[in-house]
């Protein structure tokens, strides 16, 4: 393993040399690594059908550092045709190093995931994830054919549920659906990837995490997806789990849903009870709607409300805050103040939030926006604990909505 590590750290080191040749530095050491390495190409890259262009460019790095050297005393045109032809070289060298380290540490990784050991794994991914979303939208077709040769989606998938290196597995899907839609939204739908990242959500956020990207990838597919398995009520179930990590990206997830559900996906989260669970966090500590709660929680593991928080005196400024933060947002005024109390708070106007986007969305026409609004407001009526948090939240769904 340590052999294998320093492997990858050698051609790492040599694809750097490449850059800083590339970036102007024709002289020195880094130079001579690359000649170095060109020196040994008999040995080192001998045999290899994905080696041979990088020989090939290496063979004429060394014709064109003779020519540079001859150019020395010539005059300043030439030489800094002869500079630019090393860089434009070396950066073509960079370019097949990198080839070669992907295809290596895909393999390795592969390896290591097919292993009961798992050696090395949580790094390998790691590295994975970080080399994907390093190609910016840039098409790599090399890298994308290691991808899959060595059934890099295949692997993941067959790892999404174990403790060990689910959250990173389940990361590096993400990261391959960002790099190539085109090839990767297809297995994933069709595949046991959506599954496995909802039936391990419930143990670890970074799954549900994975979930809400691909949502933003793949967007009302994925949705329809998750609602012909019948995922979502495990999905909704999770706003109010034992675990708290979980209730903000089931939050994020749930918003996403209505953006982008159909209308019968947007009542499926409804007949879920997903209007009661979101009142459930706008009482909490983190939810700023309610003055006080209390520690306890209900049948459905949903913080009480405290029965002082039926009494009206006292009560509607709190729960105005909301109101005060959308209308901050809306009139542009101190952004960067609204922005860390919705950090501080993310479960502020829940419900609200939920009906912008089911009304902003585009799953649904506009009658059938109305009739969910109607939805809304009908469910919110009968979730909430008092006539003063039922008046809030009606207040927050009617204004929230006007332009």
């Amino acid at each position: 393993m340590e052999e294998e590590e320093g492997f990858l750290h050698v051609l790492r080191a040599l694809r750097d040399a490449a850059r800083r040749v590339e970036a102007g530095e024709t002289r020195g050491p880094a130079l001579q690594a690359l000649l170095a390495l060109e020196a040994g190409a008999d040995d080192l890259l001998a045999g290899d059908p994905d080696l041979t262009a990088l020989r090939r460019l290496l063979c004429r790095l060394r014709a064109l550092s003779c020519s540079l050297d001859l150019c020395a005393s010539g005059s300043l045109r030439a030489r800094c045709g002869a500079r630019r032809a090393v860089a434009r070289v070396a950066g073509a060298v960079a370019g097949e190093i990198q080839a070669w380290v992907d295809r290596e540490a895909i393999a390795r990784l592969v390896a290591a995931l097919s292993s009961h050991g798992l050696g090395g794994a949580r790094a390998l991914l790691a590295e994975l994830e970080a080399r994907l979303l390093s190609a910016g939208g840039r098409f790599d077709p090399r890298l994308q054919r290691a991808l899959l040769r060595h059934g890099v989606l295949q692997a993941l998938e067959a790892r999404l549920g174990d403790p060990a290196v689910g959250d990173g597995c389940a990361a590096a899907v993400l990261a391959l659906v960002r790099f190539n839609k085109d090839v990767f939204v297809g297995p994933v739908l069709m595949g046991p990837a959506v599954g496995a990242l909802v039936a391990s959500a419930s143990g670890s956020p970074a799954p549900l995490r994975a979930l809400n990207g691909l949502v933003d990838a793949i967007r009302s597919p994925l949705v329809d997806e998750l609602h012909a398995r019948g995922e979502l009520p495990r999905l909704v179930a999770l706003l109010c789990a034992p675990d708290p990590r979980a209730h903000g990206p089931a939050l994020g997830f749930a918003l996403r849903v209505g953006y982008y559900g159909r209308k019968e996906v947007v009542d499926a989260l409804l007949a879920e009870g997903l209007v009661k669970r979101l009142l459930c966090l706008q009482r909490s500590d983190l939810g700023g709607s309610l003055a006080d709660t209390d520690e306890g929680e209900d049948e459905e593991g949903c913080p009480k409300a405290k029965p002082e928080d039926a009494k009206t005196g006292g009560f509607l400024l709190v729960p105005c805050l909301p109101l005060v933060y959308l209308w901050g947002r809306r009139q542009g005024d101190s952004a960067a103040d609204a922005d860390a109390d919705t950090e501080e708070r993310p479960f502020v106007s829940a419900v609200a939030r939920f009906a912008v986007q089911v009304e902003v969305g585009v799953g649904l026409s506009p009658r059938e926006k109305r009739e969910a609004k109607l939805e809304i407001l009908r469910r919110v009526r009968e979730a909430a604990v008092s006539p003063a948090e039922e008046a809030t939240v009606l207040a927050e769904v009617l204004w929230g909505a006007t332009p």
